[in-house]
């Protein structure tokens, strides 16, 4: 299987699978010298642990990361990158491969399963091999790294729609995200999900949910203007996260419904002369090259696949039956792709950063 690796000089490969001993990654190509430490990347990883509510799959992993290489502790203590490659692994602790056992001869509906077989001739069934989302952890652990890679860049997330109910954007405040269980950045409508969110849980359903992607601070100039479009790669990077059906940059689908007048950022100078735009729908990238403004960027999850009404399906030998698939699932994978979305935000900003340093010799071009 090849493709296992996203970016070029700030570049990640990750491997395992989801019912194996183990899953990591191998970091290449972080500068010398950027201080990081397990903990660091412990603290991100903690946002996507699974088994924190009721409102996520069950499954208990502790998701305690080790650093085994590309990093070095100086006398005075503190741990730097040393340039070479960083190599980081999670142990997995609380398999049930059991729970899949029933469904070894079946594919599940809305799963890769099927396509998987399709292409190479076998599958793992134990909860889906390495189209896990269980190997999203190692792509936050990397985030984690390439945060440190850009100092001066903020990258939030938040759930902002659940199903059909959406955040009131008056009331958006990201210093609500982490006091939720659904990293929701509107307090009100976070509470109201949860008797929702109640219900389909119960039900043994599932719901979709739409994430949004903020990072400010961003130098202007990062990305190329033709195929290696910042834009470009932040969709990529968001459509490669499991489940995703759909990414958008700034006021993305909306901007059909817009005039010209109405769509374009307007631009004043700043005391300093510098930029000032007056407003953002193209989320801070125009010609495939960073603005300065705020890089804003949504994706649109599916609904869980897994779920206990009985569904359509056929076996490996062709023929029709149906599928009831149990075992621990997410009701709304979406709530723990919010850090996961942040993460790939990261590596593609650190990637452009250094891709731009190599061309430009600096952040600003």
């Amino acid at each position: 299987m090849s493709h296992n690796s996203f970016g070029h000089l700030f570049r990640m490969t990750t491997w395992g699978e989801s019912h194996g001993p183990a899953i990591g990654c191998v970091v290449d190509g972080c500068p010398p010298g950027i201080a990081i430490t397990a903990d660091e990347i412990q603290d991100f990883l903690n946002k996507r642990r699974p088994g924190q509510s009721r409102f996520t799959t069950q499954r208990k992993e502790p998701d305690t990361v080790e650093i085994l290489s590309g990093v070095f502790t100086n006398e005075d203590g503190t741990q730097v990158t040393t340039g070479t490659p960083i190599s980081l692994l999670i142990h997995n602790v609380d398999q049930r491969s059991k729970d899949y056992g029933d469904i070894s001869e079946k594919f599940r509906p809305g799963h890769a399963d099927i396509t998987y077989w399709q292409k190479y001739g076998i599958r793992d069934y134990r909860g889906g091999g390495r189209s896990s989302a269980r190997e999203t952890a190692m792509r936050v652990a990397a985030g984690a790294i390439a945060r440190r890679v850009l100092d001066g860049v903020t990258i939030r997330g938040g759930l902002v729609q659940m199903g059909a109910h959406k955040i009131d954007r008056a009331r958006l405040d990201w210093d609500e995200v982490n006091n939720n269980p659904f990293f929701c950045p509107d307090a009100t409508t976070a509470k109201a999900w949860e008797g929702e969110l109640d219900k389909i849980r119960k039900a043994g359903s599932s719901i979709g949910a739409v994430i949004e992607i903020v990072a400010e601070g961003v130098p202007a100039g990062l990305g190329a203007p033709v195929y290696g479009k910042l834009d470009q790669d932040i969709a990529s990077a968001m459509m490669s996260i499991n489940a995703v059906k759909g990414v958008e940059i700034g006021a993305g689908m909306g901007a059909a419904e817009l005039t010209g007048e109405d769509n374009a950022d307007q631009i004043r100078a700043g005391n300093n002369g510098e930029p000032i735009f007056q407003s953002n729908h193209a989320g801070g990238v125009l010609g495939g090259i960073s603005s300065g403004q705020p890089i804003v960027a949504r994706f649109a999850v599916k609904p869980t696949s897994s779920i206990l009404t009985p569904r359509d399906t056929i076996t490996k030998a062709g023929k029709n039956t149906d599928i009831q698939t149990k075992g621990r699932h997410d009701p709304c994978v979406g709530i723990r792709a919010v850090p996961v979305g942040e993460a790939m935000m990261a590596l593609v900003l650190a990637d452009h950063l250094l891709r731009h340093r190599g061309q430009c010799g600096s952040e600003q071009g």
